[in-house]
């Protein structure tokens, strides 16, 4: 059996996140108390005792997240995949969790992000919204058609895409979605236009930031988001984790290519359950296939 561990991304926080973590283990306290002194803030306090709306904040949320998957994973005893994926902000998270980045460093290059990008979604605003049940291909010809910058953001499973950018051209592209026959174009209530051009100012900052973090192969291949592709190359990590920021997660093909190669054991590690639901409807949940996930010890 190979086994492919995944990572979440933004939206999968909650009030409480990780406390078990804290209180029943004591790498996991150790770990987080670090991330703490590291910040220069207590997150803990936060993610322990927050409101949604506390942790809703881009500069919270990802650490908050990378922190709880990370964490999990050096505290989980079974931790041996054959291959790794993390689904936009959950790419540093496997990167952390398979020993590419050392855990500090990840922490720092995943605050940065965060708060780089929160600059940008307050200097420009921007929007995402979900198309349901239309093909790849047309979301891409009507993003196209729209006047200003709106591009498919992430591709989640067939038949599910997340476009992304100006606010006017992403009710363009929904209006035109709903006429091609989508069955739903939902914006999303987040703060910016990830994924998109409208982030390319930060791209500085964490390009930097990239630069100067040793990153080394990591225990397994990880598929990346810009490329959908397995690599150990830490020079082609460095470029693919800062690309990402500006360019399309593709993760159904991510999970193609991983069943390709042989992964028929799919594990979930960090808050929520959105990765299991996405893997199940891209490989169909085969007989024998194993899909599920992992939030707390």
């Amino acid at each position: 059996m190979k086994k492919a561990y995944v990572f979440p991304g933004q939206g999968s926080q909650f009030p409480g996140m990780a406390k078990d973590l804290y209180e029943n283990s004591a790498m996991g306290k150790e770990m987080l108390e670090k991330a703490n002194e590291v910040l220069g803030f207590r997150i803990t306090d936060i993610m322990f005792d927050g409101t949604a709306e506390d942790l809703k904040a881009t500069r919270v949320t990802q650490p908050a997240i990378f922190l709880h998957s990370v964490v999990l994973a050096k505290c989980y005893e079974g931790f041996a995949p054959d291959m790794v994926a993390g689904h936009s902000l959950g790419e540093f998270s496997a990167l952390a969790a398979a020993g590419a980045i050392k855990f500090e460093d990840a922490l720092r290059l995943v605050y940065i992000r965060a708060t780089e990008m929160q600059k940008c979604c307050e200097k420009v605003p921007g929007s995402m919204a979900a198309i349901i049940a239309l093909a790849d291909d047309v979301v891409e010809r009507i993003c196209s058609e729209c006047e200003g910058i709106v591009i498919p953001a992430n591709y989640n499973c067939h038949g599910q895409v997340v476009i992304s950018g100006e606010k006017d051209a992403i009710a363009q592209a929904c209006e035109k979605a709903k006429e091609a026959g989508a069955k739903r174009a939902l914006p999303l209530q987040v703060g910016g236009a990830f994924h998109s051009p409208l982030m390319e100012p930060a791209r500085l900052e964490l390009g930097k930031a990239i630069e100067e973090t040793e990153i080394v192969a990591p225990a397994c291949p990880i598929y990346q988001n810009v490329t959908a592709a397995p690599t150990t190359d830490p020079v082609v990590i460095k470029k693919n984790i800062l690309t990402q920021l500006t360019s399309p997660v593709r993760w159904t093909a991510s999970v193609e290519n991983m069943i390709a190669d042989g992964a028929d054991y799919f594990m979930e590690i960090g808050p929520g359950t959105v990765l299991q639901g996405l893997v199940k409807r891209i490989s169909g949940s085969p007989e024998g296939m194993v899909i599920e996930g992992i939030s707390t010890l």
